[in-house]
């Protein structure tokens, strides 16, 4: 009578497969679901990129903006012009004030009103479109009378030095010192009020 075997039998997939292991739960945790998609990090914009967007939105504030003012502008009054009306190109210049008695007062006024009507400059005595700084400008009305110059000079040397203090060494120093005539003609209309009281 044939031996019977005492050793358990298996079923063939226990045979097969491994024993499970912490790696191997540790993998299937961590597996993302079938129907679900990583995450897509976000792309860096270029400069470019940055710049058009920028400029996208100011665009719609400065059009916001414009919209806005056309609103609450709408119940102010337009001003209308008739086909035959004409608009000057230039404004209209103020005639020459009255003369000081005075020569030297006479020469510093003739200056200002010159440097109104032609302009006025730093850097150079005259410069190509025929604006002048203050020594050019008296020089010019002076019109070759030395000893008339000379006091015009001292006269507004000295309205320097009254308001500015004695740093100023010259009236060309002065005059560049500034980047627009509203100083140095406020100061040359001073000295010509200077000289007349002074009787010069």
């Amino acid at each position: 009578m044939p031996t019977i075997p005492t050793t358990p039998l298996r079923p063939r997939d226990a045979e097969t497969a491994p024993a499970p292991t912490e790696t191997t739960q540790a993998v299937t945790d961590a597996a993302p679901a079938a129907n679900e998609t990583p995450p897509v990090p976000p792309a860096k914009l270029t400069l470019e990129a940055r710049l058009a967007a920028t400029t996208a939105q100011m665009t719609l504030r400065l059009e916001y903006a414009a919209l806005a003012h056309a609103v609450n502008t709408a119940h102010l009054p337009t001003p209308t012009t008739e086909p035959g009306d004409t608009i000057p190109l230039t404004p209209t210049l103020q005639p020459a004030p009255t003369p000081y008695p005075t020569p030297v007062a006479a020469l510093l006024q003739r200056a200002h009103h010159r440097l109104l009507t032609a302009g006025w400059c730093a850097g150079t005595r005259t410069d190509p479109s025929g604006a002048l700084c203050l020594y050019g400008a008296i020089h010019a009305e002076a019109a070759g009378n030395h000893q008339l110059e000379t006091s015009g000079m001292e006269v507004l040397m000295d309205t320097i030095r009254r308001e500015f203090g004695d740093l100023v060494d010259s009236i060309p120093a002065f005059n560049d010192a500034f980047a627009t005539s509203r100083v140095p003609l406020r100061t040359l209309d001073r000295a010509a009020l200077l000289a007349d009281t002074r009787g010069l």
